[in-house]
């Protein structure tokens, strides 16, 4: 198959009259990826959730990999039970679009935000170090977006200055 796609590739390069160059990193079959661990996960969440009970505020929080596929949930002992599905999709929006998803509100009444399982609403955050993206926060249950993105900030500083050492 990679033959196939490096013929595909070639061919639409000479078409443009452009030369293909590819270096031997680029040609590699395989790609290394990094990934949260499942306690830098929780840990996420965790803060996620301090963040916003020190405002008197009980929330959901989902912590995605870079996938969109659920690492870490919790719930606060009262919040609402929908704060849990509202966190996972902001979490999974902002993991596909690699960006905050109030940074996606204007989105939200085009046909790619009526896509089912996206949530282009304040209160989910990329996971990145090292120019990498390793995942994403979605936190749902506070009065405001705002609030909700700022507990999400906190749950990730809480861990940004490890994952950056790490990479």
């Amino acid at each position: 198959m990679f033959g196939k796609i490096t013929a595909i590739c070639l061919g639409m390069s000479l078409a443009a009259g452009t030369a293909l160059s590819v270096s031997a990193e680029e040609a590699a079959p395989t790609v290394d990826l990094k990934r949260l661990s499942l306690e830098t996960a929780q840990e996420i969440a965790q803060g996620a959730v301090e963040a916003c009970r020190k405002e008197g505020i009980q929330i959901g929080v989902t912590v995605v990999d870079r996938n969109g596929t659920p690492q870490a949930i919790l719930r606060d002992t009262i919040a609402a039970p929908i704060t849990l599905e509202i966190s996972r999709q902001k979490a999974f929006t902002a993991a596909n679009f690699n960006a905050a998803t109030s940074q996606l509100t204007s989105r939200a009444d085009t046909p790619v935000g009526r896509v089912q399982g996206l949530v282009m609403s304040a209160g989910g955050l990329p996971i990145q170090a090292g120019g990498m993206l390793l995942g994403a926060v979605g936190v749902s249950g506070a009065p405001s977006g705002e609030t909700d993105e700022a507990c999400a900030q906190a749950g990730i500083d809480r861990v940004l200055d490890d994952l950056e050492m790490s990479l």
